[in-house]
């Protein structure tokens, strides 16, 4: 019991019982309920293929969800990461109440993923919401169903994702202190202005952590659901019906639970894709040289 290895297994124990127990073993039961016709009330009947071959032949609806939620990663995941880019550039140079503003900026984050928060921007668009009373407050008299129409709907959620912006700008602010300041003296000395420092020094520097930002909030934006679940429910028409509240749907509302799983593990794979595509252009614009 004195070996040091023998008290570094000792004190891993918790993680890995835990990891085993909570991941390993859940995923190895979902993968077998995915071939099995299961509704949690009944033993699970094992069906083969059944379920994945339904999911590609004969359910709308799943190709309809996969559509929405490439469309709100694609496009909520670059306009966060512009955001937190340019919020971090303001916030680059320190003041003395630059932390409180840090502090601001980050707190959406904390929060946004809220059941308070998600009910707080329902009411927010909602026909006599606070959106149409500030747009009457401007001369517009406007009653918009914001949440109730097809083209604006999934908007009003790629909104919400973007106010997130916070851990994104911390970490983009964290990565631009490390760049030299001596780079930019450099740059003055030769007469380059501020976009072509940006352009030239910043951008480069800042792509490992653009990259891993990217990664991240992909696979975020691939696996929302509270914004859609609070919000829309999928609605109207399930033109903002996430994958993830479909799953969710099929397994705990209609009592599908191993469609569900297949679901599960057909989105896995999708995010293990995109993460592939990711690294595999990565060597194309991530500069990975010294400074």
């Amino acid at each position: 019991m004195n070996k040091e290895s023998t008290a570094g297994f000792v004190f891993s124990l918790p993680f890995t019982i835990g990891f085993f127990v909570f991941m390993v073993v859940p995923m190895g039961l979902s993968l077998f309920y995915s071939f099995c016709d299961y509704n949690i009330l009944a033993p699970p009947v094992f069906v083969g293929a059944k379920n994945y071959i339904k999911m590609f032949t004969d359910d709308v609806i799943f190709l309809k969800t996969i559509g929405v939620t490439f469309y709100f990663a694609l496009v909520s995941v670059p306009l966060r990461l512009v955001f937190a880019l340019m919020v971090a550039l303001i916030l680059y140079k320190t003041t003395r109440i630059t932390g409180f503003y840090r502090a601001a900026y980050y707190l959406p984050s904390i929060i946004g993923g809220s059941v308070a928060v998600a009910i707080l921007w329902k009411r927010m668009f909602a026909t006599d919401g606070v959106v149409n009373q500030l747009l009457r407050l401007s001369g517009v008299n406007s009653s918009f169903p914001w949440l109730g129409n097809v083209n604006t709907a999934i908007w009003t959620l790629i909104i919400l994702a973007v106010w997130q912006f916070g851990s994104s700008m911390l970490i983009f602010l964290s990565s631009l202190k490390q760049i030299p300041v001596t780079l930019y003296e450099a740059a003055r000395v030769d007469g380059a202005g501020k976009v072509s420092q940006f352009f030239r020094i910043t951008l480069p520097l800042l792509t490992p952590t653009i990259f891993f930002n990217l990664v991240m909030q992909m696979i975020n934006g691939f696996l929302a659901f509270t914004q859609c679940f609070i919000i829309t429910q999928g609605k109207p028409l399930n033109s903002t019906l996430f994958y993830t509240v479909y799953m969710y749907q099929q397994s705990f509302e209609f009592y599908n639970t191993g469609y569900g799983a297949a679901l599960a593990w057909v989105m896995l794979a999708i995010i293990g894709f995109i993460t592939m595509i990711l690294f595999a252009t990565k060597r194309f614009w991530v500069y990975t040289g010294g400074v």
